[in-house]
């Protein structure tokens, strides 16, 4: 979990090799009883065992494949079925084509699809991402929702709005009361809103609140990045993007420019807290600024 977001820029791209992984340990964390999280580099790992079948959510990359499926065996005596992806980004799908190969069906939103069968140009990072072979593009893709039912367990996985990117995909298990969320929550950080792959700081807020209004006091909440919480620390980073956002807005109304408005260091109340992350104050101020400004 210590290499996340150390490593997140060059992992998010799939730049680094072989010796960024070397001293990656596959760590695991069991939320309920048939419900595990695995913390690696790049995006955590849900694992769903069931008696007769399992599912992973997320892949993280292809280096640290072998390594995750040794942890997964650890755990149950049946390799997953299934692979969910939450959205796009490499540090989420980088091993999607081993685990293809061992397999597992993969599912994620069709722009997940989209995303990963053709070249891509990520304006956050002025990079060019080539298409990924077609063992990494999932077999079946939603739109809104999709709902699996495995060894008893109620699986919804489904898209609420264009957030962190427009293929943004939240796993909610009935009854085990989980909800991986992927990328659209960053625990105790500023959020990574990717503006070119089609997120929108105002579509993160309407999906924290629809998902919010969904879960309860004791549902356990995975984020992408981060350890996994309950509600309460939900509703607080829910609110300090709104409260940002808000910020930022009426200062764009009063007629001021970015470069003035950074000068005025206007979410100084927040850095201290949520901006020892990836993205850090400047780079939050500036995806707000550029999302509420563009056409």
């Amino acid at each position: 979990m210590k290499h996340g977001f150390v490593l997140f820029f060059a992992l998010l791209l799939q730049t680094t090799v072989a010796q960024d992984y070397a001293d990656v340990v596959i760590e695991t964390k069991q939320i309920t009883d048939e419900f595990y999280v695995l913390f690696g580099a790049g995006g955590n790992i849900g694992l769903y065992v069931g008696e007769e079948e399992s599912l992973l959510i997320d892949a993280q990359f292809a280096p640290l494949s072998e390594r995750i499926l040794e942890a997964v065996d650890r755990l149950t005596n049946h390799r997953p079925d299934y692979l969910l992806n939450t959205h796009w980004h490499g540090d989420h799908t980088g091993g999607n084509g081993n685990f293809a190969d061992e397999g597992m069906r993969i599912y994620a939103h069709e722009q997940v699809y989209e995303r990963l069968s053709t070249d891509q140009f990520m304006k956050a990072f002025s990079r060019e991402v080539p298409a990924r072979p077609s063992n990494f593009w999932p077999r079946v893709t939603f739109g809104e929702s999709m709902t699996l039912h495995i060894d008893g367990e109620t699986i919804l996985f489904f898209h609420h709005h264009d957030g962190h990117t427009d293929g943004d995909g939240l796993v909610l298990f009935v009854e085990n009361n989980v909800i991986h969320m992927g990328d659209v929550f960053f625990e105790g950080k500023y959020p990574f809103v990717d503006l070119g792959s089609g997120g929108s700081v105002e579509g993160l807020v309407k999906t924290l609140d629809q998902v919010l209004f969904t879960i309860n006091e004791e549902t356990h909440i995975v984020p992408g990045h981060g350890k996994v919480v309950k509600k309460p620390e939900l509703q607080a980073y829910r609110d300090m993007i709104a409260d940002c956002h808000e910020i930022i807005g009426a200062m764009i109304e009063e007629g001021l420019d970015y470069e003035s408005i950074l000068t005025k260091d206007p979410l100084k109340k927040y850095n201290e807290q949520w901006g020892q992350g990836f993205i850090k104050p400047d780079r939050w101020v500036n995806t707000i600024y550029t999302d509420l400004t563009r056409e």
